[in-house]
């Protein structure tokens, strides 16, 4: 490579760089957009208007069918911040947080397919891909009970909401100053908006933040894959083979560096089908990936100020306690974290004879069988 290519690449990189910086502050903003609309819509009915999601289990169908239809996890969990911004209450987003983690594993699934025409790779390629699936059905399956009955993800989030942005001395209120770099901009598209009469100027105001997230995480995961992919590819063949420990903190790297763990996932789903790697290796790095994804929440979080900027906060803590704890408490105790390993291999294997059952899976796990669920609870 001549003195003039590589000039150039770094020239190239340098304003990739910094478009990455400008939608990570278009994504603030836009989470911000969302918060205001939201409240300027609803005034102080927030909480009547989902009255219809205190159902939890309705919680989490709502994220697990958004997320499996939007097919990113960072986008729904962005909408749901500004949305508690706004006024929805954090008791009922924090099913919803959970059921996005469950929709974000299929689009590993489907990249498994891909390896659909070789018997043994396609078992290895799907048994990888779904014990992403059976490890966030489990963490469900523990939390969301304990979730409801004592209600821990929710006080944890709000002491570390409370301790970031309360007026304490260890406060960091009085040093974030993204909220005074992104109000300017919100309140110019507010401004824009008000020609619309009420509540119809804060509907616009919603739709527009909503499809500025979708604009955003888009263009920041091509420009990061770009950016970034070849090193994550380091970074897993590195990491992976050195322990546990190791696979965990290079998914939630590479997650990070990338801005999405669908794509964290699913560079894992090829090494698996041609067997580079084994199943044990890559279940540690899929959990990384839980936890690496919960970056792009925090940063939304950053968006809110006043009354709303601590439940805005909070529920970005909930995302990120839960993914912890779920990786501590259920890959921490042995028995538990089999389980996904044996339901992984236990589908793979009888999907691999009987590819039809692949497809059945996705479109039972993801769509139908919420849909049913999401019918009956409305119904009741």
């Amino acid at each position: 490579m001549d003195t003039n290519q590589q000039t150039n690449n770094r020239y190239s990189n340098l304003i990739n760089w910094l478009l990455v910086i400008l939608l990570i502050y278009l994504l603030i903003v836009a989470v911000g957009m969302i918060g205001a609309g939201f409240k300027s819509a609803t005034g102080d009915q927030a909480k009547e208007l989902f009255a219809f999601a205190t159902n939890p289990f309705l919680g989490l169908i709502v994220g697990t069918v958004a997320t499996a239809l939007i097919q990113s996890s960072s986008t729904v969990t962005s909408i749901i911040v500004g949305l508690v911004a706004g006024g929805l209450p954090v008791v009922t987003a924090i099913p919803m947080v959970m059921g996005a983690n469950i929709g974000t594993t299929i689009t590993n699934t489907i990249v498994s397919l891909g390896h659909v025409g070789d018997k043994d790779e396609f078992r290895r390629a799907f048994a990888a891909a779904t014990v992403h699936d059976f490890f966030n059905l489990l963490s469900v399956v523990v939390f969301l009970p304990v979730e409801i009955l004592f209600h821990p993800l929710e006080k944890l989030g709000l002491f570390l909401a409370n301790f970031f942005i309360g007026e304490s001395s260890l406060s960091l209120k009085n040093l974030n100053f993204v909220k005074a770099l992104t109000k300017p901009v919100v309140n110019l598209f507010k401004s824009i908006t008000h020609i619309l009469p009420a509540p119809f100027d804060g509907i616009m105001l919603i739709i527009l933040g909503v499809i500025l997230i979708f604009f955003t995480i888009a263009f920041i995961g091509k420009l990061l894959k770009m950016l970034m992919v070849g090193r994550a590819k380091e970074i897993v063949h590195t990491a992976i083979g050195r322990g546990p420990i190791a696979g965990i903190g290079a998914g939630t790297l590479v997650t990070i560096l990338v801005q999405s763990s669908s794509t964290t996932t699913s560079l894992m789903v090829p090494l698996a089908g041609t067997g580079v790697f084994g199943l044990k290796e890559i279940y540690p790095f899929t959990l990384g990936a839980n936890i690496g994804t919960c970056i792009t929440a925090l940063l939304a979080a950053t968006a809110i100020d006043g009354a709303k900027a601590v439940p805005a906060l909070e529920i970005a803590m909930v995302h990120l306690l839960y993914n912890v704890l779920g990786v501590v408490i259920i890959f921490g105790i042995p028995f538990l974290a089999k389980l996904p390993i044996i339901g992984a291999e236990t589908l793979a294997k009888v999907a691999s004879e009987r590819k039809v059952l692949a497809f059945a899976y996705i479109i039972s796990v993801f769509f139908v069988i919420p849909g049913l669920l999401l019918a009956v609870t409305a119904l009741t």
